[in-house]
């Protein structure tokens, strides 16, 4: 089943042209793209922060199976709330716009009950993908009850890694939290850009109570927080220096 789907594309009938791009113009909006944290008061407007939050959910996630969730806190009380719980540092306390990016390893099955709605109602559907969402996607992401089986599956993924390449995890709930953690950041990205071209800016914060977090937002014990971004228009003092990077080098290795 691994050979068929990790090594042989997938025999279907559909196709995607690629769209032509300004490059110049991406490269203003990453380049332009800084973490803010002093805004004015102008608010976003409701139907920017939708759009926006409907490109950062295009963003790529492992398997497809979209294990986050965004919360976009309307509430004037919660917003005050959120706002304390982020330390009342400036990049919160100014923002008009608090959105909280919330990994759900515990969600793997609605992403997978997605999949497998779409890929039977089509009739070009290989049978490899069937089997991937149907076998293979419980077996790596479902761990049993009390997490009783990830020992088990790490026993047999180390033994039958001596004999052939084979992915190594994620195991257990810590191995499905950074799965989950990884995916929602790549949507957190995804969604600052936008908020860059769309004209605002934004910033991420880790500095936040999680505990209250979840409790504000009645989340399960199975989420966490990746991220809090704040999100508006900055201010004259809202960037506190310039932008500070290491020697290329030390980064990019070309092996």
């Amino acid at each position: 089943m691994s050979d068929n789907i990790f090594s042989k594309a997938p025999d279907v009938m559909y196709s995607e042209p690629a769209v032509d791009c300004d490059f110049g113009e991406f490269t203003k909006v990453v380049e332009s793209r800084r973490s803010v944290r002093h805004y004015t008061n102008e608010p976003i407007p409701d139907s920017v922060v939708e759009e926006c939050l409907r490109l950062g959910l295009l963003a790529p996630n492992s398997s497809n199976l979209q294990p986050w969730e965004f919360y976009w806190v309307k509430s004037p009380d919660k917003l005050r709330r959120l706002k304390e719980f982020c330390l009342n540092q400036p990049a919160a306390r100014t923002a008009p716009t608090l959105i909280a990016c919330v990994a759900r390893p515990d969600q793997w099955q609605r992403g997978q009950k997605i999949n497998q709605i779409y890929f039977s109602s089509r009739q070009d559907t290989p049978k490899s993908v069937h089997a991937y969402y149907n076998k293979l996607v419980p077996f790596v992401y479902g761990n049993g009850p009390l997490n009783i089986l990830a020992p088990f599956k790490s026993l047999a993924v180390f033994f039958l890694g001596m004999f052939r390449v084979i992915p190594r995890g994620p195991f257990g709930r810590s191995g499905n939290l950074l799965w989950a953690t990884k995916t929602t950041a790549l949507a957190c990205e995804n969604l600052m850009l936008a908020f860059r071209a769309a004209g605002y800016d934004s910033c991420p914060m880790e500095g936040f109570d999680e505990v209250r977090v979840k409790k504000l937002l009645d989340l399960p014990s199975g989420a966490a927080v990746t991220m809090i971004i704040s999100a508006g228009k900055r201010s004259e003092k809202g960037i506190y220096a310039e932008r500070i990077r290491g020697s290329q080098d030390l980064f990019i290795k070309k092996v």
